[in-house]
């Protein structure tokens, strides 16, 4: 094991200039602002141009986030793309284009796909890396183009998603904190709650694939809530006592950002008044791997961390995974 920390020393975000409101959904299936801002506590989603994807978010959110770190693209080791709607299926991997546009000619580079989980674990494979003493400069970025995977006439799932992208530049550091501890966990029983159910091995694509729709999202709401409202207090409060802290100790917690009611449940379990626990869910809806990096961007940029904090962070998204990060902020 090396002997030095790690810390996150550059962030980013980017997210797509259209603007798609409740309003504009009205008038495209069978739902009003008042049912979405009710049931999800969304206003407003950004979606991406059609030009735009992927790999091409997470290079408008890498680049802010090298800058501040004063890392150059050629200093990277590895670069972890953290996604559920990678570019291509399977391969090349999105990290490797996103790899090729930096410029980051001496980085490896892979996906984590594990849903709205994937930057969570991305985060955590990224600081082992460094912990380790085998890399000193890791980009992990979380991308996603959800509006690609979602099925335009499904009420129930259209209106709770967005595109956009956030990445943070992890460091070798002397400075005591980083990652105090974490929890990465995974209940396959649950992977028929949320999947796209065609175009892997299983189901190739197929007219019969496509006349059924099965290339888009598929979520059982009421399933995945219940398990959402269980793991999120629950898989924080077990990272805390592995690193020997209580809720007393927070200072800010970060969740996935996919229903305000999720997490006022869960900030109500954690015992935690409304100022520790930060939310954008309303702006943005629910932008899945780019979800925690996105709202880590603001609320550094609001001021809402500072140097000694102790930060959670915690996703949770298909597999059904949830991934718990508790963080002193270095």
């Amino acid at each position: 094991m090396s002997d030095s920390s790690v810390r996150i020393a550059g962030w980013g975000k980017y997210l797509p200039q259209r603007v798609v409101d409740n309003h504009e959904l009205e008038r495209m299936v069978d739902t009003s602002d008042d049912w979405i801002r009710a049931r999800s506590g969304i206003v407003e989603r950004r979606i991406a141009a059609p030009e735009e994807t992927t790999c091409s978010m997470a290079v408008r959110a890498a680049r802010p986030a090298l800058d501040m770190a004063g890392v150059e693209a050629g200093e990277l080791d590895l670069i972890i793309v953290a996604t559920g709607t990678p570019d291509h299926p399977g391969f090349p991997a999105t990290g490797s284009l996103v790899q090729e546009a930096l410029g980051a000619t001496r980085a490896g580079a892979f996906d984590v796909g594990a849903g709205c989980g994937a930057f969570g674990y991305g985060l955590v494979i990224g600081a082992q890396f460094i912990l380790t003493g085998a890399q000193r400069n890791v980009l992990v970025v979380g991308s996603d183009a959800m509006s690609r995977v979602i099925d335009w006439r499904d009420r129930t799932t259209c209106v709770l998603f967005g595109d956009a992208a956030g990445a943070v530049v992890l460091r070798a550091t002397d400075r005591p904190g980083g990652l105090l501890s974490f929890v990465l966990g995974s209940d396959g029983c649950g992977a028929p709650k949320l999947y796209v159910p065609a175009g892997g091995s299983k189901q190739p694509a197929s007219h019969e694939s496509v006349e059924a729709r099965a290339h888009f999202l598929k979520m059982d709401g009421r399933d995945v809530f219940r398990f959402a409202t269980r793991v999120i207090p629950g898989s924080i409060l077990e990272a805390l006592d592995r690193a020997g802290l209580t809720t007393a100790d927070l200072d800010l917690v970060i969740p996935h950002q996919a229903n305000i009611r999720i997490i006022e449940h869960a900030r109500k379990k954690l015992e935690l008044p409304p100022e520790r626990v930060f939310t954008n869910v309303d702006k943005y809806g629910n932008t899945s791997s780019a979800s925690i990096p996105v709202a880590l961007c603001e609320a550094l940029e609001q001021g809402r961390i500072v140097e000694g904090d102790i930060v959670a962070m915690c996703a949770f998204g298909a597999g059904l995974c949830w991934a718990s990060a508790i963080w002193k902020w270095n």
